[in-house]
């Protein structure tokens, strides 16, 4: 019943009155919740630029990171509903954080209206050169060893790297300390310098850092492998179905917003995404592109996803008062 209550939430977004002169006639501003270098801010400006040239507009992006993404989805909660202010939203900062911090500032389900999702983007296990582990069977002997235990390091509490940590140390019956960070620039930079073990994050900001060396990649946190790193093993292919986070992007707007502008942006981001140099760019960066059909598709998937993620965080614990 809740998953059902949620989507029709997702999908009643009573529409304003139809503003005179056609949508957009001015700059659309993109919200991204985290802040610059990490794999939310490579997808939203390869999309924000393929939107651009088919809305007429620029697409100005805009930065603001902060408590799990929940500082940047505020702002686009509390915008005006006219389809001017979107949220490049993902598993983490729409849906995990939700789940985790006690006070959330805005009704998840009534607060945003969906356009569409962009793709997915299975999560990739590694390790900072030191650690003596080349996949996750190893990893559990070391982390079994481990004095002090091993600290896995996340982009932010609530985040997609949170839980999918939090799902590693509970599959593998593993002590590890998480130490949240203010974005996925800031943990990589001292997951590289060796402050920190162990990260799991999508693959594009990590993936020049695995072919130099700087950091070493154990597994693919999904069911099937990555077609940007097809040699690397699955976490199912080495033992641990049981771990599996792979993160998402869509593009929302505020609640509310106009029906006939959600389906204008709608088909603005499903065109961009077709653009073959875009789609290669976000290929290779390791994003599987699947454009939802419709915004009510990404609604039904949204809540869906919510639904998937709500007793990992249980189990782990990880809600914060």
């Amino acid at each position: 019943m809740r998953r059902r209550a949620l989507v029709a939430g997702l999908l009643a977004a009573p529409g304003l009155a139809r503003a005179e002169g056609p949508f957009p006639e001015r700059p659309i501003r993109l919200v991204i919740p985290w802040p610059p270098g990490g794999t939310n801010d490579i997808v939203g400006r390869l999309v924000s630029e393929g939107m651009a040239a088919r809305l007429g507009q620029p697409v100005v992006i805009e930065n603001r990171g902060g408590a799990g993404g929940m500082l940047g989805a505020e702002a686009v909660a509390k915008a005006a509903p006219d389809g001017y202010t979107l949220v490049l939203g993902g598993s983490g900062s729409l849906t995990i954080t939700s789940l985790v911090q006690a006070r959330v500032p805005y009704d998840v389900a009534t607060a945003f209206a969906p356009v569409g999702l962009m793709g997915v983007g299975p999560n990739v296990v590694v390790v900072h050169p030191s650690v003596a582990a080349r996949d996750l069977r190893e990893l559990q002997a070391v982390a079994r060893g481990a004095a002090p235990p091993l600290s896995y390091a996340s982009p932010g509490v609530g985040s997609t790297g949170h839980a999918a940590g939090a799902m590693i140390a509970q599959v593998l019956d593993v002590p590890m300390e998480h130490i949240p960070y203010r974005g996925t620039g800031p943990a990589l930079n001292d997951l590289i310098a060796g402050r920190v073990q162990v990260f799991t994050n999508a693959l594009a900001p990590l993936q020049p850092h695995i072919r130099s060396g700087a950091v070493r990649a154990l597994a693919i946190a999904g069911r099937q492998r990555s077609s940007a790193m097809p040699e690397l093993a699955t976490t199912g292919e080495q033992g641990f179905p049981g771990i599996e986070a792979a993160t998402w992007f869509g593009l929302l707007a505020t609640g509310g917003t106009a029906p006939e502008r959600i389906l204008r942006l709608h088909g603005a981001l499903n065109a961009a995404l077709m653009d073959p140099e875009i789609r290669r760019r976000l290929v290779e960066g390791g994003l599987e592109v699947e454009p939802s059909a419709s915004p009510e598709e990404f609604a039904r998937f949204f809540a869906e996803d919510r639904a998937r993620w709500a007793p990992v965080v249980r189990r782990a614990a990880m809600r914060v008062d």
